[in-house]
């Protein structure tokens, strides 16, 4: 009777609970009010309250969907259990340690939905739970440990929570396990939304701050928000190196989703430009170390004034650097300057350029519109203006003088130097007096010799590249810039230009300047070379094309010093492309610096040759120096001539692609230099011969047999193992995404060169050498890998024409892919590629070795993915006729086999006339029209092999060899239109129960196809056997597969 009345009690306290459950899921404005009420019922009932509560609480652990009602409630039992009640404290500690222990148990359980609430739950009250909470060590240390567990469960949102949860045991130093257990989680985390909770909980240090930058290179959105979130919360502007700054601010300005950007941008003006800095933007500048990162600093710059942060108070302008000062003795008053730092420098410099585009941008709306609007626009025009007017120096004498004076105070002004240069274009030169002044300081920045210094071994070195004016490619940019808003008239910079080269080449003709000199004067010359059009504009100059040329290039090329050389090979390249046709000595210079100098000096003259090349064309290059291939014998050329360039003049009777490519075979270019921004002879050679290959419809005089040649030699390049070619493997992953997309003759120059590579790349067969297994091995693999990879490539969809675009726009993509594709013909589909292959596999010499028959089982594996268009009915009848030969070539391996059937089998169904023969002229056709040397008798109706029975496992025994007769019951049931059922495969351990009967006629069918098989092999003539029927070679396709 005692117990009935303690069950009804408990229903009633389990029902109570669960109605002020089930009224909190409806509205947060009521927990409060039940917190306390709940409160209340466990004070009144402490032994049963907590088994009525897990009870009332139970349905929630069921049900796995995230409503709002079951957020409300888990919510509300979080803020119950965290809440301490000073009048019954015991009971508030008592019932969370009880709680806790039901949701560890919860958290193992092999219920998905009862470990996320509970993990859910769990999260909810360590966040919630205040500092004084009593909780025993040993109850956290189990939370802890379960949820460590968490994160490696197979759920996500499991593992979100358990991530949440350790969130707040991360910032106690007793527990950096936890830091690098996000740590380790998080590069290989796969949910977007797991790898976000992670970033969010990461506490600030130096280890997690390099893995949440990581994370603004993440795929997903919502995870490069989450970084540039946390790293603006948790990570001061000061705790951050340099390096770490920049990339933060050049990821999120130049991320591709605004959402990601607008992050970066609250981080970079909120926190690090109006706490850290104040809301000045130099100084922020001064945390970017903008010599360095330059277009860091100008990306935030230009970000900052675009959002309108950058305000130019009434004191400030360039003008307050020029300080006048009265002198004691003559009563004048000259400049004195204060020189500005590169953050100042570079901040003037973009505040300018920004006004002067907007100036210009609300001037030409003002022109466009009318009325009110107009007014507004040319008011906004104006403002900009004087503002500009107002920064800039007052005068052009002033500009002058602010920069001399950064240039006379040494390297470490350089990029202030240079800031102010860039000025100049902005300021006006048409006075002719300013102009006088201006053109005197352009002739002294030309005149400018090239900064050095001397070694512990008192040789001169040059400081800079060595290559452009001022040993920097930005410095020579912004003298000439300079000089042309200056010069403006027309010719009157080439002649000023011109004029200084003569002046600085008269000791280098008269042999006496030193290699400083000469580098000097051909840096110049080369600024007047990248800035004309053509040598027309050197007639009636003071120094002529040819007298530049003779005089100066290539003495300057043959010069002992290997710099000079370096600088005179590049000139050699700018003023070919300036002529109208190369000169002969021109070529034969570049050639054999090519061939025969040193490793700088032949990665410039080949960057020269095929730059030549490219604007030029091959075959004029070839022509000035007197080898005139005509266009028949061009045609007719289909290789190239193995050279060996160590032991060739650089005039011989070669052409400039087969010099080149030889270029690719050598391997004592020598070791490459800071000068060369490390590139290296094959790296440059690999680019020239993509451009070519991609603009190949601009060079008619290349012959096409030589296209697949190419693109052989990219293929191979892009799948060296050799160290220095990062930078040319990063240009043909670019290069290959376009060149098949571009026209169905690039997919005919790949599918012309599938085979060819796949017998250069394959180890120990056509002559390649083999090596260790482990070698073997990792060659193979890099063939398989480039054989997918031109698969690839053939199975791109080509680019749409505008024409193709309009007629397609309102097709879906599908359509579009298969009109793009039905344009090709034979010879650049995927139809030709497999003819191809099939011959290959068929005719190849070595298929009966190791190496033979790996190679031809990877081609194989290549060919049943290709696929055949229902309109190419000649090439489908063609492929039926060689499937046969291969599927006997690839007899060893039983997949292979079975794909072969499998494509013998569509191809017929696509065949609108499977019955019809296909004769042999038809396919000489094929394989005429595919450049193929191969003749086979085919046959399209013959039936491919049976697929080879799996070798068994147990070890054979010497029995007696008994010939079995065909029964009339076997003829009959081969007879039978009932179709034979798939043998199931027997689990092991039901072997024993099964009868014997089952047992026995088991095995006797494994002994008979064992037999059959040897039978087969030592008799011929009872290939026709019953043992082995085309039903029995179905079935064990079955089992197996």
């Amino acid at each position: 009777m005692a117990k009935e009345k303690e069950n009804e009690a408990e229903k009633l306290l389990t029902k109570k609970i669960s109605g002020i459950l089930d009224e909190c899921r409806n509205s947060y404005a009521v927990h409060l009010r039940k917190i306390k009420e709940l409160s209340t019922v466990r004070s009144a009932s402490r032994l049963r309250f907590f088994p009525c509560f897990s009870k009332a609480l139970k349905p929630l652990f069921d049900f796995p969907r995230r409503t709002v009602s079951a957020e409300r409630i888990v919510r509300f039992v979080s803020l119950f259990s965290v809440r301490r009640d000073e009048k019954n404290a015991t009971d508030c500690d008592a019932f969370l340690d009880q709680f806790l222990q039901f949701l560890l148990i919860a958290s193992d359980s092999s219920n998905k939905t009862a470990r996320y609430r509970s993990c859910q739950i769990i999260s909810e009250i360590i966040m919630r739970l205040p500092d004084d909470a009593e909780v025993s060590n040993e109850l956290w240390d189990k939370v802890i440990d379960s949820m460590k567990q968490r994160t490696q469960d197979k759920v996500p949102a499991v593992r979100t929570f358990a991530i949440r949860a350790l969130a707040r045991f991360a910032n106690d130093a007793e527990n950096g396990d936890i830091i690098d257990l996000f740590l380790q989680a998080l590069p290989h985390e796969q949910n977007s939304e797991v790898r976000k909770t992670l970033v969010l909980s990461m506490p600030p240090s130096n280890a997690t701050s390099v893995a949440i930058i990581e994370c603004t290179l993440d795929v997903n959105e919502s995870v490069r928000r989450a970084a540039y979130c946390v790293l603006a919360n948790k990570f001061p502007l000061q705790s951050l190196s340099i390096k770490l700054r920049t990339i933060i601010l050049q990821r999120g300005l130049a991320d591709r989703s605004p959402s990601v950007t607008k992050e970066c941008l609250k981080l970079m003006k909120d926190e690090w430009l109006m706490k850290c800095c104040d809301g000045d933007p130099v100084v922020l500048l001064k945390y970017l170390d903008v010599e360095t990162y330059e277009s860091v600093g100008e990306a935030v710059m230009g970000a900052l004034l675009k959002a309108g942060m950058v305000h130019v108070p009434d004191d400030q302008s360039i003008r307050q650097f020029l300080v006048s000062a009265c002198t004691k003795n003559e009563g004048q008053h000259v400049p004195s300057i204060q020189l500005m730092e590169a953050e100042v420098a570079l901040y003037w410099r973009t505040v300018c350029r920004h006004l002067q585009i907007e100036a210009q941008a609300k001037g030409s709306d003002a022109a466009t519109t009318t009325g009110t609007e107009a007014a507004v626009y040319a008011a906004e025009a104006t403002d900009n203006n004087d503002l500009l007017e107002r920064v800039l120096p007052e005068t052009v004498s002033d500009y002058v003088e602010l920069v001399k004076a950064h240039l006379v105070a040494g390297p470490n002004y350089r990029f202030a130097s240079r800031q102010l240069l860039l000025l100049g274009a902005m300021l006006d030169f048409s006075d002719a007096t300013n102009r006088k002044v201006a053109g005197a300081f352009v002739q002294d920045l030309l005149h400018r010799s090239l900064e050095h210094e001397v070694d512990d071994d008192r040789n001169m070195v040059v400081i800079g590249d060595g290559i452009n004016l001022g040993g920097e490619k930005d410095w020579a940019k912004a003298v000439s810039e300079l000089a042309k808003k200056v010069h403006a008239s027309v010719g009157e910079f080439d002649e000023v230009v011109i004029g200084v080269v003569e002046e600085l080449a008269r000791p280098c003709r008269e042999r006496t300047a030193d290699f400083i000199q000469w580098m000097h004067c051909l840096a110049v010359t080369g600024l007047f070379l990248e800035n004309i059009k053509s040598l027309w504009c050197l007639q009636g100059k003071v120094i002529e094309a040819s007298e530049l040329l003779h005089s100066l290039l290539l003495p300057g090329a043959k010069h002992i010093h290997v710099e000079v050389q370096r600088v005179a090979t590049r000139c050699l390249g700018l003023f070919g492309l300036v002529e109208r046709k190369p000169s002969e000595e021109l070529v034969k210079q570049l050639r054999l610096s090519f061939v025969n100098g040193p490793s700088s000096v032949s990665v410039m003259a080949s960057k020269a040759l095929l730059d030549l090349a490219m604007w030029h064309g091959p075959q004029e290059v070839d022509r000035a120096i007197g080898l005139d291939l005509s266009p028949q014998s061009s045609d007719d050329k289909e290789g190239f001539t193995s050279i060996n360039l160590s032991a060739v003049n650089g005039d011989q009777n070669i052409g400039l692609l087969n010099l080149l490519n030889s270029g690719l075979d050598r391997d004592d270019w020598g070791e490459h230099t800071k000068s060369d921004d490390y590139e290296s002879v094959e790296s440059i050679i690999g680019e020239g011969f993509a451009k070519i290959l991609l603009l190949s419809q601009n060079y008619p005089s290349i012959p096409t047999a030589l296209h697949p040649l190419l693109l052989g030699r990219l293929i191979n390049l892009y799948f060296s193992n050799q160290k220095d070619l990062h930078r040319l493997k990063q240009c043909l992953s670019v290069f290959f995404d376009h060149y098949p997309a571009l026209s169905g003759e690039h997919k005919k120059c790949i599918s012309k060169t599938f085979i060819p590579v796949m017998r250069s790349m394959w180890p120990g067969i056509f002559g390649n050498s083999g090596g260790a297994p482990v070698v073997v091995s990792a060659q193979r693999k890099r063939a398989a890998q480039a054989s997918r990879f031109m698969l690839q490539m053939m199975q791109t969809p080509l680019y749409l024409k505008k024409t193709q675009e309009d007629q397609c726009s309102d097709k879906s993509p599908e359509s579009h892919d298969d009109s793009s594709q039905s344009s090709l013909g034979i010879d650049s589909g995927e139809e030709g590629l497999a003819i191809q292959i099939a011959a290959e596999v068929a005719s190849c010499p070595v298929k009966k070795t190791a190496a033979g028959k790996s190679y031809i089982l990877a081609l194989c594996r290549v060919a049943i993915l290709l696929h055949f268009r229902s309109s190419e009915q000649a090439a489908i009848k063609c492929m039926r006729g060689l499937l046969s030969p291969m599927a006997e070539a690839a007899s060893t391996d039983k997949e292979i086999v079975k794909e072969l059937k499998r494509m013998s089998e569509h191809l017929k169904a696509i065949d609108e006339h499977p019955e019809q023969e296909f004769s042999q002229d038809q396919a000489s056709l094929i394989f005429g029209k595919l450049e193929l040397d191969f003749n086979l008798d085919m046959d399209i109706s013959a039936t491919l092999p049976p697929t080879p029975a799996p070798r068994s496992t147990r070890t054979a025994t010497a029995r007696r060899r008994v010939r079995r007769e065909v029964s009339s019951s076997d003829d009959e049931e081969e007879a039978s239109p009932v179709p034979v059922v798939p043998i199931v495969p027997i689990t092991p351990s039901l072997v024993s129960g099964r009868s014997q009967r089952a047992s026995k006629t088991a095995a006797l069918s494994r002994m008979m196809n064992r037999r059959a098989a040897v039978e087969a092999d030592e008799d011929e003539d009872s290939s026709e056997s019953g043992l082995t029927s085309e039903e029995t070679s179905d079935e064990s396709d079955g089992v197996a597969e």
